[in-house]
């Protein structure tokens, strides 16, 4: 039976799971807003957190809160999907995930090549992490959870491999929220499954 520490952890967890996604597009919007001259065909995100001003505080800030968020989320993986090695291991590349987040907003476009380093290693990681855990989910005989986070996996790779295979837009802006969302609909849904246990558990 989980521990009341354990069913806490999940259910912190789990909201942090549902906040980052929340706090990451709504920033990041604003950021876009509040720069007329932003082009999702011709421009990357990033281009956001170099602009002076507003603009550059919501971008960078909206990545930073969201990657402390998602770092929680990603710690009550561990919890969550047990001693299943794919379930740890995928929960670690979560949390490098959670991390590299962080370091896009610390480390902007002004940075030149750490950028480029924590950027890339987001984009590789995230459905790094989902490829993991679908191992996970198949040995503890969820099913549809697998298929689902393989699902996502897919699409958040999917706009990279296309765009190295077909040059779609001459900006990252676009695959880069594809890949983003992908994975914010899977932390969501999955958010959810974690608190639902904690609900469970908490009345056993």
């Amino acid at each position: 039976m989980p521990t009341l520490k354990n069913v806490m952890w999940l259910r912190i967890s789990g909201i942090c799971g549902v906040l980052a996604p929340f706090f990451a597009f709504a920033l990041i919007f604003l950021a876009v807003m509040s720069y007329p001259q932003f082009s999702w065909l011709d421009n990357a995100l990033s281009d956001l957190g170099v602009v002076p001003g507003i603009t550059a505080v919501l971008f960078n800030w909206g990545l930073i809160i969201s990657g402390g968020l998602c770092f929680i989320f990603a710690t009550g993986l561990f919890a969550f999907l047990g001693v299943k090695i794919g379930g740890r291991l995928g929960a670690f590349f979560l949390v490098l995930t959670s991390l590299a987040l962080v370091a896009i907003g610390v480390f902007s476009e002004s940075f030149g090549y750490v950028h480029f380093f924590v950027s890339v290693a987001f984009f590789v990681f995230l459905p790094v992490s989902m490829l993991f855990i679908v191992g996970a989910f198949w040995l503890m005989r969820q099913m549809r959870m697998a298929v689902f986070t393989l699902s996502t996996a897919v699409a958040a790779a999917a706009p990279w491999i296309l765009l190295v295979l077909v040059r779609y837009v001459s900006g990252v802006a676009v695959p880069e929220a594809v890949s983003a969302f992908a994975g914010s609909v899977w932390a969501v849904v999955l958010s959810g499954k974690m608190l639902e246990h904690a609900s469970r558990s908490k009345g056993q």
